[in-house]
């Protein structure tokens, strides 16, 4: 099912965007953005098209459809200890509008954000967005332990929110319950929130246990928001399909309301929320497959690149991007320019644009394709020095 037979490479040249097949030059071999070079599962064509055959596309309710908000809390609440009702998730356009969702109602202008260094871009962009300014939390590059001194140090009269990435991106680290209760303390001693993104919390390798954030503690489940996504787990991200949970009621009809959704100024494709709906309900086998492919092509990556010379890997324990170290002196974005022209291998470069400083001597990259295409990959890579 996961093999370069089932990959159509021409649809992934007309459709495959955000630097990946569509942008590049033929030839270019893409493990760029974190996006599946495989087709959605047959279980969501068929709910897409079996809820269009009436030929209706009408107004969904405000929050969300109540399939989608069932199927989403139950998903939480069975594979990731959570403890969500229904009511307690809210349909949006995407992960990252989620992210920017929760700045805006958190913050206002000059007010201060914790974010974990390196970390994916969208975290500093969401806060940068709604006039927010960042404190930068050390993580470790490797390992993503996280400098719970530096962390204190940094919270000021100012300080509104913390926020996590969980799993980890580009790092591939899932957070113990125990380093979450930390958090949820630190925040509860200093009334700050939390904005826990949990968009990788599928893509758990070696039968890790995931804890949703506000699952840790009775601290935990005070000001918090955990956002998701469906683009990682199940190849929908042109749907733009997420959700934002949160425990408390009150707080969420609130956000909801101050979110501009019980209008139709904002809203969620209701297409888009049967897809993810079909996803959670019936596209699991589909998963669970495509899982067991995805750690096969971690330990592959971690196998080559640990034998390269040219490259020190970590080992994810989750996500399909794993983020090693360069190790001939070259610049993230030297050695990104140079596997690019030497080996036609596109990858992203560990510089601030896309993560933050602490990024900087690393690369990362996607493995989320066929093994061949990312034997090829890497092979070029490799012997592009």
């Amino acid at each position: 099912m996961f093999t370069n037979n089932d990959i159509n490479f021409e649809a992934l040249k007309r459709k495959a965007y955000n630097g990946r097949w569509a942008t590049l030059e033929e030839g270019i071999i893409p493990l760029t953005a974190a996006d599946p070079d495989f087709r959605m599962s047959k279980e969501i064509e068929n709910g897409i098209i079996e809820y269009i055959k009436d030929g209706y596309l009408s107004y969904g309710p405000f929050s969300g459809l109540p399939e989608f908000k069932k199927s989403v809390a139950e998903h939480f609440n069975t594979g990731k200890k959570g403890r969500f009702t229904p009511e307690n998730v809210l349909a949006v356009n995407s992960a990252a509008m989620g992210m920017y969702m929760v700045a805006k109602y958190v913050l206002n202008p000059g007010d201060e954000a914790i974010i974990f260094d390196p970390v994916d871009f969208l975290f500093k962009k969401t806060v940068d967005s709604v006039g927010g300014n960042i404190k930068l939390c050390a993580v470790d590059s490797k390992t993503g332990d996280i400098d719970f001194e530096m962390l204190v140090s940094l919270i000021s009269p100012k300080t509104k929110l913390i926020s996590i990435c969980n799993p980890h991106n580009p790092v591939g680290r899932i957070y113990s319950r125990e380093i979450l209760q930390k958090i949820a303390d630190i925040a509860a001693a200093h009334d700050l929130w939390v904005m826990s993104d949990e968009i990788w919390s599928d893509i758990v390798y070696d039968k890790k246990e995931f804890n949703t954030y506000s699952s840790v503690s009775e601290n935990a489940k005070k000001k918090s928001f955990t956002v998701f996504g469906f683009s990682k787990s199940f190849g929908i991200a042109g749907l733009r399909i997420g959700a934002v949970l949160c425990n408390d009621q009150e707080l969420m009809d609130d956000f909801t309301e101050k979110s501009m959704f019980n209008s139709t100024i904002e809203g969620v494709s209701t297409l888009s929320q049967i897809a993810a709906s079909v996803a959670i309900d019936k596209a699991k086998p589909w998963f669970n497959d495509f899982l067991t492919h995805l750690q096969h092509n971690r330990d592959l990556a971690h196998s080559m690149l640990s034998n390269s010379g040219v490259l020190i890997p970590n080992l994810p324990e989750a996500t399909f991007v794993i983020f090693p170290k360069i190790n001939n002196g070259m610049s993230s974005d030297e050695f990104a320019q140079h596997v690019l022209k030497e080996g036609k291998v596109a990858i992203v470069p560990g510089s601030e644009r896309w993560f933050g400083k602490g990024a900087e001597g690393h690369v990362r990259i996607c493995f989320s394709t066929s093994q061949e295409i990312l034997t090829e990959g890497l092979n070029r890579i490799i012997n592009s020095f």
